[in-house]
């Protein structure tokens, strides 16, 4: 071998040995020895300070918003090894393996975050520790939700997502650039079971419901002579019916605030049979004088929860004066029935917590996987709280009948919410970060029913929601990925032999006999 290889063999070696030095040296600080102390925790983003955090949650990964020309952190607890990160970014990427070991390690412990900085003159600071909590109880795995543009003339792209919590990894279940633009909404699951889905599909021919049971995908038609498609769909624990709002919903405008809002025309329940592909309701939740939307089943599937307000004609007819016309005076009541499974039958109708009551309308209701308490979605008038930002989110205790607002809200729209099943989390959808576009936040409620403060969807990159420019929409927490591909729901949504029409119960009288006894409230069951 000729001189000039073995140099080369020989620098090839060297190259390769200080490379595998530099992998192997384990991430961490300069030797900061010296240091002056500021008595306040630095200024991050997201704020990942003070929380309770969910054992499994993915990297908190965060940036420091001081002005520096480096940074160095640490993340300890009790036991393992702490994560040292140094930086000239601000930016603080927390290793995925070492951070699950970390915090695996101390369930139900404290997580300190020491952050320190270097100026341009070469002095070290160091700022108070971050101090959150690793909660015992693990959050459910994934997430799903929708993507939509916020602007109401540019929703045209949009897809339903799910997003493992665990990590980053996010797939599409379905995106309606295969079904023709289609919108898109609904996604609903059977006690947080990915196993158990449904999918609403509107416009065009690919539209339909998609239900997924194990080992069944098929699309129906939940519209009957009786009712228009249902949507905001409630699983019953069986698995085996789902209830449904029919709504008559208009988008109007505003000139200044908010310029989008939604005012319901009319609206009822039904109950959809996956077994005898049946609608059927009841004079409860269909009654002709009222709207009736938000259906939500207990966990034992005895109850079934909504919201209910006067219909506008009723409404109208009751106000004195042309002020107290106004549709922002529209409240709804929350309200449950008793229904038995066993049989199809209801029993009596309660109202759960008023309008009158509270000055606010009522919506949204989601009662907590373990039955003790009721999260619901409270503002100023409406059904369509996302547009108001008066919205906020509050817990009623079902044992006790006391409700109140946990300190999870903002002074920007707090809406849709979901729980965990374990009932120890929940996440809900919010603007605060700049009013305009939806994002999640987790909430940890301990067994008093204390939420506690709520902190962002993790990202890899922390700088990820400055640029973002679409809206997560409709969050629902879920035990496991969802496993029935995109491309096996596009094909049953177009494949007319995997279609059914729903029937209409025989009992249940068609709309337009309904409509005959609309200021009567006749039940509408021969």
């Amino acid at each position: 071998m000729g001189k000039p290889k073995k140099i080369i063999v020989f620098l090839s070696i060297v190259l390769v040995l200080a490379l595998l030095v530099i992998l192997l040296i384990p991430e961490g600080n300069p030797v900061i020895k010296k240091y002056k102390f500021i008595d306040r925790s630095a200024h991050i983003f997201p704020d990942y300070t003070e929380i309770v955090i969910p054992p499994n949650i993915a990297p908190l990964n965060f940036m420091i918003k001081e002005r520096g020309v480096r940074y160095s952190v640490k993340i300890a607890s009790a036991k393992g090894e702490p994560i040292e990160i140094s930086s000239d970014d601000s930016k603080i990427i927390i290793p995925i393996d070492r951070w699950k070991e970390l915090v695996s390690q101390n369930r139900g412990g404290k997580l300190q975050v020491e952050i320190y900085l270097e100026d341009i003159n070469g002095i070290w600071y160091k700022f108070k520790n971050i101090t959150n909590q690793i909660a015992y109880e693990k959050i459910d795995q994934y997430l799903a939700y929708r993507l939509i543009n916020p602007a109401y003339n540019l929703w045209r792209k949009l897809g339903i997502y799910q997003r493992n919590l665990e990590n980053y990894d996010e797939s599409p279940i379905l995106l309606n650039r295969a079904t023709n633009e289609s919108c898109m909404n609904c996604h609903s699951f059977r006690s947080n079971d990915p196993n158990y889905m449904l999918v609403h599909l509107r416009k065009g021919p690919a539209s339909g419901t998609l239900i997924s049971t194990p080992g069944n995908l098929l699309k129906v038609n939940t519209s009957t002579a009786f009712n228009q498609a249902g949507a905001y769909p409630a699983w019953h624990p069986n698995g085996k019916l789902i209830a449904m709002s029919v709504n008559k919903l208009s988008l109007f405008y505003h000139s200044i605030g908010e310029p989008r809002d939604v005012l319901d025309h009319g609206s009822d329940l039904i109950l959809y049979s996956v077994e005898s592909n049946m609608v059927t309701t009841c004079p409860g939740i269909s009654d002709p004088g009222r709207m009736e939307t938000f259906p939500a089943w207990s966990p034992d599937g005895k109850y079934l929860y909504f919201s209910s307000a006067p219909k506008l004609e009723s409404f109208f007819a009751m106000k004195d004066s042309v002020e107290e016309l106004l549709y922002n005076n529209i409240r709804y009541d929350l309200m449950r029935i008793r229904y038995f499974p066993e049989n199809g039958t209801w029993g009596k109708l309660d109202t759960v917590l008023s309008s009158s009551e509270t000055g606010l309308s009522l919506t949204e209701p989601r009662v907590s996987p373990d039955g003790h308490y009721l999260l619901f979605t409270a503002s100023d008038y409406g059904n369509f709280p996302i547009y108001l930002k008066s919205s906020d989110i509050y817990m009623l205790d079902l044992k006790t009948g006391k409700y109140y607002k946990p300190g999870v809200n903002s002074d920007k729209t707090d809406s849709f919410h979901s729980w965990s099943s374990n009932s120890h989390w929940f996440v809900f959808s919010s603007k605060r970060i700049d009013s305009y576009f939806t994002r999640f936040f987790f909430s940890y409620v301990d067994k008093d029913g204390k939420a506690y403060k709520p902190f962002l969807l993790p990202q890899e990159d922390p700088e990820f929601y400055s640029t973002f420019l679409y809206a997560y929409n409709v969050p629902e927490l879920i035990k496991g990925p969802v496993t029935v591909s995109p491309q096996e729901l596009i094909k049953t949504a177009y494949d007319p032999g995997r279609f059914l029409q729903a029937l209409l119960d025989p009992k249940v009288l068609p709309h337009e006999t309904k409509d005959s006894l609309r200021h009567g409230l006749k039940p509408y069951l021969q």
